[in-house]
């Protein structure tokens, strides 16, 4: 290690970057397994090494409705939580979103019960994944902490505007304890720079009301320009990876490629199945199969045009789904398909359900996947180490 480089775990990492950023406000309410952020962070506000106003609240709800009121009122407001605290949250989150106030909230993905369930999938994040905030994902515990810094540059941008979630996985991320190399606080305060909000409440000289209601004749122009600002923060989003990677070294990209420009066959997941993924791509590769795999480190807005150039010319793709919309297919396969419409050729596109509840996934279960798709057996929609 460098006399830099910590020991950490993805939770207190989070922590720690929001420590160097200090924000105004954090309200937060504890749920497993994302309470060592908030646990963390109070020990901070308590030590007096942030000014931040920390408030606890009585439930979710009520963290995400004290953090929306504050971001309004003109304060840079962080807030953290996961599974059902997200699924209680969730009036709140189009609300949110349609004020456009830019907060930001880290969600340590975890399976939304029942049966009840404390383990890793994505069901709380894509069970909000059309309330309007922007959506990033992270593959490790330094992915987690960078991401921290990258998001308020991102959501707070003029054009933008817009919540957004910093998905770390839950326990494999959150309470794994990994190396990493954070920046210098003064670097950190740089970049993220200070918050300057717009239309605040408390600008008693420009008065403004926010959160009226809203008839038809403007409720749709009124979505219809988050999907605008989506739009924009699709463009902000690669600006800011590049001035993050001037200050870091560290390189982002809004899809992640590993090894994809000569494959034949790639896989598309999300989160911290992305590094196994990798691992499998490696060994695929010395067997002589041309393997690749992909990771859309930012979710929402979705990268369409990018993952329609990744999966041109191959022969198949396998789209991991770590949530499973009962009825129909995983999230993330049936907008594959969608940016795959684009293409002259269109790939084989399977459905691979893991992982739900915390079931493990291993190289060699990615590696079969690459084996069915190359041999045939891939059918539609597929459950991977699902027990029958």
């Amino acid at each position: 290690m460098s006399p830099k480089d910590m020991a950490i775990n993805g939770d207190s990492a989070v922590a720690f970057a929001w420590k160097q950023i200090d924000p105004d406000v954090c309200a937060a309410y504890p749920i497993t397994p994302q309470t060592i952020i908030v646990e963390r962070f109070s020990d901070y506000v308590a030590d007096g090494e942030v000014h931040t106003e920390f408030v606890c609240v009585e439930s979710e709800h009520s963290a995400l409705t004290v953090c929306t009121a504050s971001q309004s009122a003109g304060a840079r407001t962080f807030t953290a939580t996961a599974s059902q605290g997200l699924a209680y949250m969730w009036e709140m989150l189009p609300i949110t979103s349609a004020m456009r106030t830019p907060l930001i909230m880290a969600v340590a993905n975890r399976a939304v019960s029942g049966p009840i369930n404390i383990n890793n999938d994505h069901g709380d994040v894509m069970a909000a994944r059309d309330c309007g905030w922007i959506s990033l994902f992270s593959e490790n515990v330094q992915e987690a902490y960078d991401m921290s810094i990258i998001a308020p540059r991102i959501a707070e941008h003029w054009d933008v505007q817009l919540p957004c979630l910093v998905n770390l996985d839950g326990f494999i991320l959150t309470h794994a304890i990994e190396r990493i190399s954070p920046l210098e606080t003064h670097t950190v305060k740089e970049f993220v720079g200070e918050y300057k909000a717009r239309y605040p409440l408390l600008d008693h000289r420009n008065p403004v009301s926010h959160g009226l209601m809203d008839g038809p004749d403007f409720y749709y122009q009124h979505k219809y320009q988050l999907v605008e600002a989506m739009a924009k923060a699709a463009q902000v989003a690669e600006e800011v990876f590049k001035e993050f990677a001037e200050i870091s070294g560290r390189e982002y990209h809004s899809v992640e490629r590993y090894l994809c420009d000569d494959a034949e066959y790639i896989a598309i997941v999300l989160g911290s199945s992305f590094g196994t993924a990798k691992a499998a791509v490696d060994k695929l590769r010395a067997e002589g199969v041309k393997a690749g795999c992909a990771m859309p480190r930012v979710y929402r807005p979705f990268p369409e045009k990018m993952l329609a150039e990744l999966m041109k010319g191959k022969k198949g793709v396998a789209v991991m789904d770590k949530h499973l919309s009962i009825g129909a297919y995983g999230p993330l396969y049936p907008e594959m398909i969608a940016a795959a419409l684009d293409l002259e050729v269109i790939p084989g596109m399977y459905n691979y359900i893991y992982g739900l509840g915390g079931v493990d996934v291993t190289v060699d279960h990615i590696k079969s996947i690459f084996e069915d798709m190359v041999e045939g057996r891939s059918e539609k929609v597929n459950f991977l180490g699902v027990k029958l």
